[in-house]
């Protein structure tokens, strides 16, 4: 006589319907900005003091014009050090980068986070009606990667 096993009818999986996570509901509103005048020692300070690795720049209508980053800065340094200069008094203008990615508000954060990883970069500005209305960084998806697991997977 063999051992039979008995198993009743299994109910469905529960399925999690849950409305899209967007950019909008993670992005950064408050946003630090720079003009293409400033000098590139301001970027630095700022960039230091509120612990962040870039910004937009943006003309004085609001509407971006580029993105400087910590890494625009070490260029400039690295530049500077031939002149013996540590910092010049170079302007965002000459460093920032111009050919800048830009996501809709609307996007899904899993699709943004495949744009993060195909384009390779640490954040991506937020354009509507040709103004700057914040920016999503890759530390907001880990954020909302992070809610998500909790509302849906229970440990």
């Amino acid at each position: 006589m063999g051992i039979k096993s008995f198993q009743g009818k299994r109910a469905e999986p529960e399925k999690i319907q849950s409305a899209p996570i967007m950019v909008k509901d993670y992005m950064s509103h408050s946003l630090i900005t720079f003009g293409k005048d400033d000098p590139v020692i301001n970027v630095i300070q700022a960039l230091i003091k509120h612990k962040i690795s870039g910004a937009p720049v943006v003309n004085e209508r609001n509407e971006l014009i580029g993105v400087i980053s910590d890494g625009d800065c070490m260029k400039q340094i690295s530049e500077n050090r031939y002149y013996n200069i540590p910092i010049g008094d170079k302007r965002v203008g000459d460093f920032m980068e111009i050919n800048v990615p830009t996501i809709d508000k609307n996007t899904n954060i899993f699709d943004c986070a495949s744009l993060f990883y195909k384009h390779n970069c640490r954040r991506f500005p937020i354009i509507e009606n040709g103004k700057l209305i914040g920016q999503i960084s890759r530390k907001d998806i880990l954020c909302a990667a992070m809610k998500l697991r909790a509302q849906n997977w229970h440990s």
